[in-house]
Parts: C-alpha cells; sequence; structure tokens
C-alpha cells in the first residue's frame, strides 16, 4: 500500500499487524480492533475497567469488550438532572461523564487499615496484607486524568505518602478518550482540562463517526502503550484523520454546558467570605454531601475502630467522610461547622481557594458532577459568578 492508504476491511477484519509504533505516533483503530486491544490487556493480566450502563447511569465496572461499554447511548445533564437516552449511531464512547470517578479504584470507599489481636493481655497489630492490583482503565476523560494527577499530590507527592493509594496507583495503564460533545454541566475548558487528553495516559482515543466511519484516532502516550498496541491491529493515521479528530474536539471546546472565570478566584473568595450570596445558597443546601461523593478530587475520610464483642480483636476502617456532614467537624462537644452556610463555604472555598495554598493547583476539575447530581442543582460556576459580580457592581458604584 502506498502512504497514506487505508488497508482494505477483507485486511482489518484478518487482523493485520504494522511495526510497532513509536511513543508519540498518531494511529487508526476500528471499533473491532479496539476490541482485540482489550482482549490483549486482559491476556495481559490487567483488571480492565470501564463505562458501562447500570441502573440508567454510566457507571464505571468491569469490562470483557467493546459489548459491555455503553454502545449507542448519550447523556442529557443540567443542575440536579440526569437522563441516558439512546442515539442514532454507534458510539462507543458518546457520553460524558456518570456520578462514579476513577478514584473509587484507587481510593476506595471503605478500605481495612489494620488488625488486632489481644494475646496475653496485650493488642498484637498485624498490619493489613493488600494484593497488589494491575488495572487498565478505559475511557478516562481528559478532566478525569487531571483529578487522578491532583490526587497523585495529595497522596503520593506530600510529606506523607498513602500507602492504600500507592498500591492502587501503580502498574496501571490509561486509555484515554478525548470529548468530543459537551455535557451541559461540563466547564473544563474554562479550568483548562480538557476536553482534549494532554498527558497522563498510555493511549488516548478520539472517536470518529463521519460519512460512512467509525474509527478511533490513536494517540500513543508512553512506551508501554506503543508496546501494547504492537500486540493489536492498528493502520497509521493520515494527517487529514488527525485534523479530523482535532476539529471535533476543538467544537465541543466551543460548546461546553457551563464557564468559569479563575482569574483571580482565589483572592476574590477569601475577600467575600462574609458575603451575603452564602446564606442565599444555604437556604437551597440540602447538606446531603451528593457534590463530595461525586467529585473526583474530594478525598474527606473518616476513620473507625471495632471490636468484637469478646474483645479479643479489634480492626481499624477508613471511611469515605464529606465536610458536609455535622460528625466530620466535630471536635470536644460541638461542631465547627454545623451550618449549610458554613458546610457549602467551607467545600467551594477548599475547591477553589484552599487548595491552591496546600497543592499549588485547583481542587475542581470542571466535570460538572457536583452541579448535575445536586438535588437542588446548586451550581458552583454560578455562585463564583454572582459573588464576582456583586464586586465589579460595588466597584463601579463606588
Amino acid at each position: 500500500m502506498g502512504a497514506g492508504q487505508r488497508s482494505s476491511p477483507e485486511q482489518r477484519g484478518r487482523g493485520m499487524t504494522p511495526k510497532a509504533p513509536r511513543f508519540n505516533s498518531c494511529l487508526i483503530m476500528s471499533p473491532a480492533q479496539l476490541d482485540q486491544l482489550l482482549q490483549v490487556l486482559i491476556k495481559r493480566d490487567y483488571e480492565v475497567l470501564g463505562p458501562t450502563v447500570h441502573e440508567g447511569a454510566v457507571v464505571y465496572d468491569h469490562v470483557s469488550s467493546t459489548k459491555d461499554l455503553p454502545v449507542g447511548w448519550t447523556d442529557e445533564q443540567s443542575g440536579g438532572k440526569y437522563r441516558l437516552k439512546r442515539r442514532e449511531d454507534g458510539a462507543l464512547f458518546g457520553f460524558v461523564v456518570g456520578p462514579q470517578s476513577w478514584k473509587k479504584f484507587l481510593f476506595p470507599p471503605v478500605a481495612r487499615l489494620w488488625q488486632a489481636h489481644r494475646s496475653n493481655g496485650l493488642f498484637e497489630i498485624v498490619p493489613e496484607v493488600r494484593k497488589p492490583t494491575k488495572f487498565a482503565f478505559v475511557g478516562v476523560r481528559a478532566c478525569e486524568l487531571h483529578a487522578l494527577g491532583i490526587q497523585d499530590k495529595v497522596f503520593l507527592q506530600g510529606p506523607f505518602v498513602d500507602p492504600v493509594y500507592k498500591l492502587h496507583r501503580e502498574n496501571i495503564f490509561i486509555v484515554a478518550v478525548d470529548c468530543i460533545q459537551a455535557g451541559g454541566t461540563c466547564f473544563c475548558s474554562s479550568m483548562k482540562t480538557g476536553p482534549k487528553a494532554g498527558a497522563g495516559f498510555d493511549l488516548a482515543l478520539t472517536e470518529v463517526i463521519q460519512e460512512g466511519r467509525h474509527q478511533f484516532v490513536v494517540r500513543v502516550g508512553t512506551k508501554a502503550g506503543a508496546d501494547l498496541l504492537s500486540q493489536a491491529p492498528h493502520e497509521n493515521a493520515t494527517p487529514a484523520d488527525v485534523e479530523c479528530a482535532e476539529n471535533l474536539v476543538a467544537e465541543a471546546a466551543k460548546h461546553m454546558g457551563r464557564t468559569l472565570d479563575v482569574n483571580g478566584i482565589k483572592e476574590m473568595l477569601y475577600r467575600n467570605t462574609e458575603h451575603a450570596r452564602w446564606d442565599q445558597v444555604a437556604d437551597r443546601c440540602l447538606s446531603c454531601s451528593n457534590c463530595t461523593m461525586v467529585c473526583p478530587t474530594c478525598f474527606c475520610s473518616n476513620v473507625e475502630d471495632l471490636t468484637d464483642l469478646s474483645g479479643q480483636q479489634a480492626e481499624r476502617w477508613r471511611k469515605w467522610d464529606s465536610c458536609f456532614t455535622t460528625d466530620f467537624s466535630y471536635i470536644h462537644g460541638s461542631s465547627v461547622r454545623s451550618t449549610p452556610r458554613s458546610k457549602y463555604r467551607q467545600w467551594m472555598m477548599h475547591k477553589l481557594a484552599y487548595w491552591f495554598d496546600q497543592f499549588g493547583t485547583s481542587g475542581c476539575v470542571g466535570c460538572g458532577r457536583c452541579i448535575t447530581w445536586c438535588p437542588v442543582g446548586i451550581d458552583i460556576t454560578e455562585e463564583a459568578r454572582v459573588i464576582r459580580e456583586s464586586e465589579t457592581f460595588a466597584s463601579a458604584a463606588g
């Protein structure tokens, strides 16, 4: 075949495998070839996880083939609303993000930290033995890649390394997917976190369904990605293929459901800790903690010590918690934050202000989950906008 020519469908069906791709190269795969890539991951003993449809939502679970993906499904999202509906095509990744994030596999909702047994009147600590994991995350969006990077800073790059997170984070293979449509609550473009995956992946896919074609433009991000592709059929991408994929992602960036002005946002919030808007949002907030549970970067947790009835065995467990629960800030007889006003302010200030001081980055990646899954549709971008505009109005009036 000449340069830029495609192999025939019959040749692709026989699984032609060109020579091993180079790091940073661009390739083409069909849906059938992508399925073969998943089979290579499974043969290499990866626990392959990806988006699936369950109980009316896209959730992350085990996948054994592309048939397990949400083929032909898309989502409609707005404040307090999430619905799946059928697409008119067979897109494998024609949706945005659901209620779950990848953190549930790396920072489990419930984890036993250690056990202790009574022996000769004393408790002997038995360290928890954990089996190393070998995850392959398939369908990771750009905003979620940034969320993983933020959690890496929290759990791996600080003065104390979290052993549970570290164990799960090692040996992960990531197949990212660029967004070619924006969700109703997305604002990743404002946060410079998407919709195109920029780094942190082994392979990145852009799904293209145009003019009778259904293919994936594949970017190779690491040597591990190139090595995996050497075992799966693919073709070289032409400049036209790459341009088409880039145009689709660029269009998605133009149609974000929300925007957030992040210019000086930390300082703006610090100047407005007593703003009247906090009372207004508190009148709506249920303190249900949905926003923190669906957030891909929130990491608040609680520790519980349990003993059996005989008093011979004890265990320590770590469980997800939220700054919206009253017990979370309970100290010596009372809670530091006991009102919806103080709880929501703490959460929003942490995402967009305190996090910069702690970790040098925003704690928000613009995925929009907190807006979609808030029962009353509280919108973090709207709250920030109102506070900022009040400052602008006061400055103009002065």
